[in-house]
């Protein structure tokens, strides 16, 4: 009997083998996964062909970026079809058509702003864009809000045109602080989640960083992914232990209050097929199947905590 995962109406059955490379590649980490509006999973990642395209069944259609990026950390997909390629160690934000070529910078490559970061996250002056950015969303208003990242506390926003209009945070643990913003996730009404890692929750604000709420108990959130029925996914990082087995990395899926109702992953031997070692990107198709990155290698390998062979990459057919 095939193993499932999940609970209630979020159930799902694991596809092995989806997205597999052309023998002498590797994914190494796989740092985001978006879906075009031609049904087309975009995968980033930081092997030596950084942007990997699939059909919906897994075959390799095409792939670009090769010798673009510094360190690939985060991907979206306006719905103008725009490919948004966040790199953290290169201070930038790349603008791209569909078929890879480049549009629109964000940020001066190489080049991170005078934030005053060392190496602690409560002691952060915070800056402006950018210095170590993470993730990106765009807003139903055609904004683009930016988490900024491991060497900064804040959001930037800017307009389509990349004009830079404004940013938010500072260090701390307080409403509206952050430590290591690293997932954004717009909302069609108006507001902006951010994935506040260091401090396992999810702030969300309005479109001018005004602070509403948050959620609690998220497990080092690196993803937020909103579906077109309301529900949200999470990749999960947990925490970094240094014992396999207890590492705390899950997916879980989320109402708007942030309310559980599925989730799976953190039972067991995080390198076995279906659990999860570092999830780092996450997202679900038009048919309802979820995709989750890791940054296996990054997190886990390097350390010794899990095999070489452990996933980068796995598909999950919803049961219906």
């Amino acid at each position: 009997m095939t193993k499932r995962f999940g609970q209630g109406d979020y159930v799902y059955e694991l596809v092995p083998g989806w997205g597999a490379l052309p023998s002498g590649w590797e994914y190494k980490d796989v740092v985001g996964i978006r879906e075009d509006s031609r049904g087309r999973i975009v995968v980033f990642n930081r092997g030596t062909h950084p942007v990997v395209v699939f059909d919906r069944d897994g075959k390799l259609l095409t792939t670009w970026g090769d010798g673009v990026f510094t360190r690939p950390h985060g991907l979206q997909i306006g719905p103008d079809g725009t490919i948004y390629c966040v790199d953290d160690q290169d201070h930038t934000v790349r603008a791209f058509t569909p078929d890879g070529k480049l549009r629109l910078t964000l940020g001066t490559p190489g080049h991170a702003s005078q934030t005053g970061w060392i190496s602690s996250y409560d002691t952060l002056p915070g800056g402006g864009p950018f210095n170590r950015p993470t993730n990106i969303a765009v807003a139903s208003n055609g904004d683009l809000y930016v988490s900024d990242g491991y060497g900064n506390c804040r959001v930037h926003r800017f307009g389509a045109d990349g004009t830079h209009k404004e940013s938010w945070g500072s260090a701390g643990q307080g409403a509206g602080q952050f430590r290591l913003p690293h997932g954004v996730c717009a909302e069609p009404f108006g507001s902006v989640l951010v994935g506040d890692r260091a401090n396992d929750r999810i702030q969300r604000f309005d479109l001018d960083g005004r602070y509403l709420g948050e959620w609690t108990g998220v497990r080092a959130p690196d993803d937020i992914f909103r579906d077109a029925s309301g529900a949200y996914y999470v990749a999960e990082l947990g925490k970094a232990a240094a014992v396999v087995g207890d590492l705390g990395a899950r997916v879980t899926i989320r109402n708007r209050h942030g309310h559980i109702l599925s989730a799976w992953g953190d039972e067991g031997d995080p390198a076995s097929d279906g659990n999860f070692a570092a999830p780092h990107a996450i997202c679900v198709d038009a048919h309802g199947d979820l995709y989750v990155g890791e940054v296996t290698f990054t997190a886990r390998i390097s350390r010794g905590l899990v095999g070489p062979d452990t996933h980068r990459l796995q598909k999950f057919a919803r049961v219906h």
